[in-house]
């Protein structure tokens, strides 16, 4: 399942709060993912979350995927404290044998440092990652994200994770998705992302996926 960009609100926008929602179309997938995002921040730090819905049968809604970070961070404090869940899950083939499966929820405790202005900016964390009831090696996470406002109307932004599922093997994750968006008016832009991966929702391959998308931002 999709991961949309984890940080992409606060990168975004230097504003204390924002809200979008995103619909992507999967050119390779032929499938439909809506998003929906939120990011606040507040005196003591930030909260950001984001769900995506994933719409590839004919019956609806075949996936869920939930993440929520709240990073812990004063005006003095140079590095904040990254805190964040995330879990999900789906179904795979149709009726009368259709299945489903979980996401194994996970839990992320980490460092967090950003900076950035209205052009441009950038936010990095990384932590450990513990995944719930499984056994295992300790994991780790690493995300970066960006965003550079240009040519008045575009935003180039995005992120780029590397993940462990069992300790440093061979089945380390990378995703990376980063997007382009036009933007009509204050409220509606048009553009796309290219998701580009590896070891990534049981696809032990590199891939690279683009959708065409729109948002709108209230």
């Amino acid at each position: 399942m999709k991961k949309i960009i984890t940080f992409v609100a606060f990168l975004v926008t230097v504003a204390l709060s924002a809200q979008n929602l995103q619909m992507h179309y999967d050119l390779e997938r032929e499938h439909i993912t809506t998003t929906f995002e939120m990011f606040k921040m507040d005196k003591y730090g930030n909260t950001f979350t984001f769900i995506d819905l994933d719409y590839n049968t004919g019956a609806g809604i075949s996936g869920a995927y939930f993440e929520i970070a709240r990073v812990l961070k004063t005006e003095k404090m140079p590095v904040g404290l990254h805190i964040e869940y995330n879990g999900g899950l789906g179904t795979f083939g149709s009726a009368p044998s259709q299945g489903g499966y979980t996401i194994n929820e996970a839990w992320i405790l980490g460092a967090n440092y950003s900076k950035g202005n209205a052009k441009w900016g950038f936010s990095t964390y990384a932590g450990y990652k513990a995944f719930t009831g499984v056994d295992g090696e300790g994991n780790f996470q690493v995300t970066g994200a960006w965003y550079y406002n240009f040519a008045k109307n575009f935003t180039f932004s995005g992120f780029a994770d590397v993940w462990s599922e069992n300790g440093l093997s061979e089945k380390t994750v990378f995703l990376s998705e980063p997007q382009l968006w036009y933007h009509l008016n204050k409220s509606f832009s048009v553009g796309g992302e290219v998701e580009i991966s590896n070891n990534f929702a049981y696809v032990f391959e590199f891939k690279v996926r683009p959708t065409l998308g729109v948002k709108w931002n209230f």
